[in-house]
């Protein structure tokens, strides 16, 4: 006799959960669920298939409407899961969180909704960062990336609907070009559930060091029968902005009764606008200045002449000191909107068969418009005469006062948008009793566009009396000595627009297998085929005014330049700043009393009309335009075991995972003849077979403890930016990188050990270890030398960088990324989650979550260190006179650090109340100091320290279907600061963003 799929469900044991985990999760008796009008049937393991490993969407519907089912049991049978306890919202989702965890074989956690577009946070990465093992890097005061374990974000995969993505966002000081995703891209209402995957599985997608996080939306299928409609509305204020903006959300679904065809469709929109205050040194580096305290360096004044500052004297202490390479104050305006889409329709004719069609689509649109006064040091040192100066303990210049200095304002302006399309299908047929598959297959596209990245500059090339004080490098002292308000003072010498495009795709289709060979035995099977490509283009339409020493300018052709040796009144390197400027007061950026607060800067709209600037052709950045694409093709063969061995019960998979990646990277080659620049596209193939095994045991030596181990090989591909043919220039720092196509992916092996104990309903106190042996790790190798060194063209030089007047003013910084030694990472999670429902009165209603993470690591790095002596005059090889002054090679040096991104601890708790009527919750996050990547300019590394953030929430229920909301978001005003070179921990940047506070109301019926 052919058992119903109901049957079979019921039987559920636990070898194998880990194919359907999140929907035997969210399909618990009313103890742990109470999202269900109607409790979905249970869902034996990979049935349907598509939830392998976890399901492509999840529903939760409201639990007073909840029947009890004893089948959807799906702990282990001896498990109390305390069933005459009703729970609801916040407690309700971990409850269901912790189910999901407990009732897998591998490492698995998870966040799930409160209710049906009710996701508990702001942002998707806010909200990940409560999960163990898991750190958050913010921009604009919210969550972007996130860090799993001390792997950075290109080390994560994600999949949205189960189908593998990359979105990439124009947000941040720098746009996202690699593999990792932007969690801001999406309205964190669209979504029901993530789940976290720490333990690899042959059955899951391969590619992450990591992490696997599945995004999920809902299905209609799994809520209640006839129409749900649900709206919710807030209005968002920013405390250092002061603005408003609204956020909206709304979902409708149907399913009819007989419970064979369900259709859902949502919808959120997001506008805020708020700022970004603080400090910004653009690193610090080293430099030889005219003069110091009066003393000359040279035999002429302003880049003219031969050194004649002796070793070790003032001339050489000073040149060889860090300095601020831009001191300056400035402001930062994120002007952000959001909208987000998202539908499902379902068909289960029968039993045996469901069929869904899945569609998102999200766009995000930003306006980023930065407006900075400050000081150009870099590369400009040699016409500065330098006084009343302290160098520090750590070799810094840490204040000075400056006379010719090099006065600068910016105006900037970037308009961004990346929009975000997928649609997903996927057929589940139950062949027989013991035997099914999945179909599955979708398309995914994220474009990510620039039209206007603009940048405009006023100069003042002969300030008499600048100073800065960094001794408080946070909140340093910056004061100009000449009026930076009038416009008599300044002209217009440089204009930049860099337009861009990135476009990231994937097609993916898999089928899954499984057979239910014998009790206790299962086979899984199945191949995949996924087609991933990336392409980015960049463009340029920058232009110095007055690149050359004299002549006509080179933008307008209506002003004559004067020679560059000339700084004083008479100096013309620019158009007359007259009413092509606007004024700009900093406001609240932390600055100490005797800053410099009011700046006029150059108007955007009136500059970009007087010059023509979108007029212009734009140029080809040979750097940054470039494409990849990857072809993955392979299968895997995993068993699912349970049963007893001595008394003690058991559940484990083992299994193959094999992966051919054929991969194809793309770049330019700049060469110029005859005056005329030819870009050619030069492409490199290659291919590499992966073979990952993967082992996961869960033991069960009492019914409230569970211990899991899990041994696998893992991978994650190179990142993008390194797999480019040629070169990319940075003329402002005097840096070469080169790419590398024969990168090796990182190759891992990964030990997990971890116990928990689940002492109590909706609470668990769990430790888990684990390691990594990186076998493979691209690191950059960097050396010092000519430009001409390299190879390259001149005309790869960007035209408004210093280094065009000055190829070889310098020597270069080259590096490239080669297949390294590897590197180790181990560490711990702790995590204690707890219901107080053993206590009297209203005690009971209180609950806490809070873990804690240690990770340690070590790698080895090359990067050029601190020049240590300045050229002397003399005479060449070739005869040719040396005039000296400036700084000798940057010494290749190896250090031993911990991999980039990596926080060797971090805290999480949150503290909840929720009744029938009022819920509240407070939560504070801590994540250490870490390295975020290799420096410049003689610093070694560079990151960020240590950040503290505490958010709110309260919610009250008016009626069972309205409740009003408020929520508080950074409620300290963390500031965040950032460091160059890890041994003197010079100042970055030291910015805040205000406290953000949303009140609203959500209605469902």
């Amino acid at each position: 006799m052919t058992m119903s799929r109901r049957t079979c469900r019921g039987s559920l044991r636990l070898a194998g959960v880990s194919l359907g985990a999140m929907s035997a999760a969210l399909l618990l008796p009313q103890a742990a669920l109470a999202q269900a009008a109607e409790v979905p049937e249970p869902v034996a393991p990979g049935t349907p298939a598509q939830q392998d490993p976890s399901p492509a969407q999840t529903a939760i519907v409201p639990a007073d409407q909840a029947t009890p089912d004893p089948a959807a049991q799906v702990a282990p049978p001896e498990a109390d899961t305390g069933g005459d306890i009703v729970v609801t919202g916040f407690r309700q989702s971990l409850g269901a969180a912790i189910a999901l965890k407990r009732n897998t074989v591998s490492s698995v956690d998870a966040i799930v909704a409160e209710d049906i577009a009710k996701f508990p946070d702001q942002n998707l990465a806010e909200s990940l960062q409560r999960i163990p093992g898991i750190s958050i890097q913010r921009d604009a005061g919210e969550g972007r990336a996130i860090t799993v374990r001390g792997l950075g974000a290109q080390f994560t995969r994600v999949r949205v609907n189960g189908l593998e993505t990359v979105a990439t966002s124009t947000d941040g000081a720098s746009s996202n070009r690699d593999r990792a995703f932007d969690f801001n891209v999406f309205a964190s209402e669209l979504f029901n559930s993530i789940v976290v995957h720490k333990t690899a599985e042959a059955s899951l997608d391969e590619g992450s060091l990591g992490a696997v996080v599945d995004l999920n939306t809902g299905n209609p299928l799994a809520g209640k029968t006839g129409v749900t409609f649900v709206a919710s509305g807030q209005a968002s204020y920013n405390d250092l902005s002061e603005n408003w903006g609204p956020r909206l959300a709304g979902l409708l679904s149907y399913k009819n009764d007989a419970g064979t065809f369900g259709v859902a469709v949502s919808g959120a929109y997001q506008s805020t606008n708020n700022l970004e205050l603080g400090n910004n040194t653009v690193r610090w580096a080293q430099g030889v200045f005219d003069s110091v305290d009066g003393t000359p360096c040279f035999t002429q004044p302003n880049r003219g002449g031969t050194y004649v500052g002796t070793p070790g004297g003032v001339c050489d202490q000073v040149g060889l000191a860090f300095h601020p390479r831009i001191p300056r104050y400035g402001s930062v305006r994120h002007d952000r909107k959001r909208l987000g889409l998202t539908g499902s329709v379902q068909w289960a004719p029968t039993d045996a068969t469901k069929v869904s069609i899945d569609a998102l689509y999200s766009r995000f649109k930003e306006t980023r418009e930065e407006k900075w006064g400050e000081v150009l040091l870099r590369s400009n040192e040699r016409q500065m005469n330098v006084r009343d100066y302290t160098i520090d303990d750590n070799n810094n210049l840490i204040s000075a006062t400056i006379d010719d200095a090099w006065v600068r304002t910016e105006h900037y302006l970037r308009e961004s948008q990346t929009e975000f399309y997928q649609i997903g299908g996927s057929w589940d047929q139950d062949v027989s009793d013991t035997f099914r598959f999945t179909l599955m297959g979708g398309y995914s596209k994220s474009n990510a566009t620039i039209p206007v990245e603009t940048t405009f500059v006023f100069d003042d090339r002969d300030a008499q009396g600048f100073s800065y004080d960094y001794t408080n490098m946070k909140r340093p002292v910056i004061s100009f000595g000449t009026s930076v308000t009038d416009p008599a003072n300044f002209q217009l010498s440089e204009i930049r627009d860099r337009p861009s495009k990135t476009v990231n795709d994937f097609r993916t289709v898999q089928l899954r297998t499984e057979w239910d060979v014998t009790e206790g035995l299962k086979i899984r099977s199945g191949a995949m085929y996924r087609r991933f490509s990336f392409d980015t283009q960049g463009f340029s339409r920058d232009a110095v005014v007055c690149p050359n020493a004299g002549g006509t300018d080179v933008v307008l052709g209506t002003i004559t330049c004067t020679p560059n040796s000339n700084i004083g009144p008479t100096a013309v390197y620019g158009f007359p700043a007259g009413n092509l400027g606007e004024l700009f007061n900093l406001g609240k950026a932390g600055q100490p009393g005797g800053t410099t607060t009011e700046f006029l800067i150059p108007n955007i709209d009136a500059a970009a009309n007087y010059t023509g600037l979108y007029d212009r052709t734009a140029n080809v950045l040979v750097g940054d335009t470039r494409s990849v694409s990857e072809e993955v093709t392979g299968g895997y063969v995993q068993f699912d075991m349970e049963g007893d061995l001595f008394g003690l019960r058991y559940a484990a998979n083992a299994g193959m995972r094999y992966a051919h990646t054929a991969q194809k990277s793309t770049g330019l080659t700049s060469a110029t003849a005859g005056g005329v620049t030819t870009n050619t596209p030069v492409t490199v193939e290659r291919s590499y077979d992966d073979w990952l095994p993967a082992i996961n045991v869960a033991l069960f030596p009492h019914e409230d403890i569970v211990l899991r181990g899990a041994i696998s090989k893992v991978i994650t591909r190179p990142s993008l930016g390194s797999l480019t043919p040629g070169g990319s220039v940075d003329g402002f720092n005097y840096r070469v990188n080169f790419g590398n196509p024969q990168l090796d992916p990182f190759r891992a092996t990964s030990f997990d050990l971890s116990a928990e104990y689940y002492f109590a309903p909706q609470s668990l106190f769990s430790v888990a270890l684990f390691k990594k042996n990186i076998a493979s790790f691209p690191v950059s190798g960097t050396r010092s030398g000519t430009f001409a060194s390299t190879g390259l063209p001149l005309s790869v030089i960007p035209a408004s960088s210093p280094a065009a007047q000055a190829p070889e003013g310098q020597l270069w910084q080259i590096s490239g990324p080669v297949n390294g030694e590897g590197a180790s990472l181990k560490g711990m999670e702790i995590s204690l989650q707890a219901s107080f429902t053993f206590l009297p009165g209203f005690l009971k209603n209180f609950g806490f979550l809070a873990n804690a993470t240690f990770v340690d690591s070590s790698a080895s790095y090359s990067q050029g260190g601190p020049a240590t002596e300045v050229i002397q005059p003399g005479v060449s090889p070739t005869g040719a006179p040396i005039p000296g002054g400036t700084l000798g090679a940057l010494p290749n040096t190896t250090r031993d650090a911990t991999l980039y991104g990596l926080s060797k601890r971090a805290y999480n708790g949150t503290l909840y109340y929720e009744d029938a009527r009022f819920s509240a919750r407070a939560s504070v996050s801590y994540r250490s100091p870490y390295i975020d990547g290799a420096s410049a300019t003689g610093n070694l590394f560079e990151g960020y320290d240590e950040t503290v953030n505490v958010d709110a929430s309260l919610r009250y229920k008016v009626t069972p279907s309205f409740e009003l909301s408020l929520e508080g978001t950074n409620l300290t005003d963390e500031y965040r600061d950032r460091w160059v070179d890890i041994d003197a921990k010079r100042n970055y940047e030291s910015n805040h963003f205000g406290r953000t506070f949303l009140i609203g109301g959500r209605f469902k019926m």
